[in-house]
């Protein structure tokens, strides 16, 4: 079913030899910090098995306008000084959009996460079909389809301009599964199928907020 929400999506890697630096500031500090913003209702962080990004999560916002809010926006122009070094020396390959979620099926969340990243617009009611017959395998937990909005509307934020400027989708297909082997099978088959895409096998790492949504 569809639904208002917003979705921020970001893929990105980190610099060799600041990981540490990077699990203090996403763990201690930027989690909590953007779960304050009013608006902000879930948010989880996934680290990759396997695919071209090192790390993938995303937040669940009441709708896409919560995500160029003032407060949230007052929150980008004024990083704080960890996030500040983070964004300048350790974030690389930065991915974000803003998104619709168009669809979610399914009731649960899993410990793993499979994406699939598109820079063309697919047929949107194949993926949709896929999504709905995902979802009826056991080891699915859930499937969402999110599609990105007017690029033209996303300013530009001080943080993004410390990363250098940032990449985009225009929609993802996100499937949770109970299982790293269901994820790595899907993983692959989806590779197969969406040859021109972007796939990532990630399990997860932390999440805060209402799981439900």
């Amino acid at each position: 079913m569809a639904s208002q929400h917003g979705i921020l999506a970001i893929w990105n890697d980190c610099r060799a030899g600041r990981e540490a630096e990077f699990e203090q500031w996403f763990q201690g500090e930027h989690l909590l910090e953007r779960l304050a913003v009013p608006g902000f209702l879930f948010g989880r962080r996934h680290q990759a098995i396997s695919g071209n990004a090192g790390y993938f999560n995303f937040y669940v916002v009441e709708q896409p306008a919560v995500l160029v809010s003032k407060p949230y926006l007052e929150r980008l122009d004024n990083p704080t000084p960890m996030t500040k070094g983070i964004m300048l020396e350790v974030f690389i390959n930065m991915n974000r959009t803003i998104c619709h979620r168009t669809l979610r099926v399914g009731g649960f969340r899993g410990a793993y996460a499979v994406t699939v990243r598109f820079n063309d617009t697919p047929d949107v009611g194949a993926l949709m079909s896929l999504a709905e017959a995902l979802v009826q395998d056991a080891g699915v937990a859930a499937c969402e389809i999110w599609t990105a909005t007017d690029p033209a509307g996303q300013p530009v934020s001080m943080e993004e301009k410390l990363r250098g400027g940032d990449r985009k989708i225009k929609i993802c297909l996100m499937v949770d599964t109970l299982r790293q082997g269901d994820a790595g099978i899907l993983g692959s088959q989806l590779s197969k199928q969406f040859a021109g895409a972007e796939v990532g096998v990630f399990s997860v790492l932390r999440q805060l907020g209402n799981g439900g949504i």
